[in-house]
């Protein structure tokens, strides 16, 4: 056995019955076998050739070796597989399956860029341009979903959301929040659901300062949104569900104002409603003591605060909240509605079903890492969280295709271990690449599914 050779090669002489050899010998292999997917699913958005379409390239022709839209593709792919950090391009350059999904030969292509281009990469781009690549991503987000509904859906609701992307260094625009008690920026996510469908999709990622309140760009990125769906879906009604930081006058005027709009915003309380609700939570108590468990009321009222111009109808919840061990506490909540259901089916059902946008922003931290905003440069965390809202969609697009299958929904983490994390070994000749994955790969049918689903053939 050669010098060279022993790192590659561990014995385990006593664990089994025989002695146990672990040889890395394998040279054309990879563990991200089944990210072609990624391909065919990126295939259906054309995100990488629009998001490159919004950058200039100002690099020396002569020095070149990575065009934008390759470095955007390596980035985009490798944290859909799991690599968010720019650190794990020096040890991926050589993967045959991340050389594959940028078109580049499996074997003897170009190793793919390397940290330091990535990082340059992304610090070079400019405002201007991340707006337009903003624009790009809610465009083909929108265009996708217009053409899978050939341009009939019933319903379209869109939810905005903040959330909070804690730092931990010397980035440009971080802030302590109080809300959230850290030093932290606060990025606004919008997403869309068409008809009754579970999946909401998300269509636009804004990184903003740590003390940015909750309305900052979200008129804006209201009425960006509003056009683009209106052109995919002329016949479409909407539905818009904001928590308690958007209750803002402006917003609320624009809300009005667009036509087959309806709408469901929180309100946090003041002293007008907490005496609207008071006969309620009277009631409310009363139930509470007899059953000894919280108990909810509901009613409304009509309401103008000082700064609206006109009064608007509000949706009253009075409840009391017991738990064990502790006194009863009154939790009265008021949602502002144009609808015209009752006030119990108005907050429990279309209301409080916006909560599940909480699991697609969990899904953002912790299966995609969209909190890696560690550059010091404040626009180019803003490249990496439209980077990793692009890769998102793509996983998005997987648990679409994957319906009637056992990944039908399946958390972003569970989809790249059981669909992508694929040992593969890579043979190349004249006339094809063959993948080479195993036969024991245990979601097997459901990624022929997801294949044949995303324009691939069977044989």
């Amino acid at each position: 056995m050669r010098d060279d050779t022993i790192p590659q090669t561990v014995l385990f002489p006593d664990l089994f019955n025989k002695p146990l050899i672990a040889t890395f010998d394998q040279p054309h292999a990879s563990s991200d076998g089944g990210a072609v997917l990624l391909k065919a699913a990126e295939a259906r958005y054309g995100l990488i050739d629009d998001f490159a379409r919004c950058l200039v390239e100002d690099r020396q022709p002569g020095k070149v070796r990575h065009t934008l839209a390759d470095l955007l593709a390596q980035r985009i792919y490798g944290l859909a597989c799991g690599h968010p950090d720019a650190n794990d391009a020096d040890r991926l350059a050589d993967d045959p399956i991340h050389k594959l999904l940028l078109g580049r030969n499996p074997i003897d292509g170009d190793p793919l860029a390397s940290q330091p281009t990535l990082s340059r990469f992304e610090n070079q781009v400019g405002v201007h341009e991340l707006h337009a690549m903003g624009c790009e991503l809610a465009a083909s987000v929108i265009e996708r979903h217009g053409r899978r509904l050939h341009g009939r859906a019933r319903t379209i609701t869109i939810d905005l959301d903040p959330t909070d992307d804690p730092t931990h260094g010397a980035q440009q625009l971080t802030f302590f929040n109080g809300h959230y008690d850290c030093w932290c920026y606060l990025p606004l996510l919008a997403f869309v659901t068409f008809n009754e469908e579970v999946e909401q999709y998300l269509c636009a990622a804004i990184l903003r300062p740590g003390n940015a309140p909750a309305t900052r760009g979200a008129r804006g990125t209201l009425i960006r949104l509003l056009d683009l769906l209106r052109q995919a879906f002329p016949k479409a009604r909407f539905l818009v569900r904001l928590d308690g930081g958007f209750a803002t006058p402006a917003i609320l005027e624009l809300l009005d104002a667009e036509p087959r709009l309806d709408y469901v915003v929180a309100m946090g309380e003041n002293a007008v409603l907490t005496r609207f609700a008071e006969p309620t939570m009277v009631e409310a108590r009363s139930q509470s003591e007899a059953s000894g468990q919280t108990e909810h009321v509901y009613t409304e009222a009509r309401y103008a605060a000082g700064t609206w111009t006109h009064e608007r109808r509000v949706v009253i919840k009075a409840e009391v909240v017991r738990l064990p061990g502790r006194e009863p506490r009154d939790n009265p909540r008021f949602v502002i509605t144009n609808l015209r259901q009752t006030p119990r089916f108005l907050y429990e059902r279309v209301y409080c079903a916006r909560g599940d946008i909480e699991n697609r922003i969990k899904e953002l931290h912790e299966g995609l890492q969209i909190g890696r905003t560690s550059c010091s440069r404040f626009w180019a965390n803003q490249l990496r969280v439209l980077l990793t809202a692009a890769a998102y969609v793509l996983m998005q697009e997987l648990r679409l295709r994957a319906a009637r299958t056992a990944c039908a929904r399946t958390q972003v983490t569970g989809l790249r271990e059981r669909l992508l994390k694929l040992g593969v070994q890579v043979v190349v000749s004249v006339r094809r690449i063959v993948l080479h994955l195993p036969t024991s790969t245990p979601d097997l049918d459901a990624w022929c599914h997801i294949a044949r689903a995303l324009g691939a053939r069977s044989g």
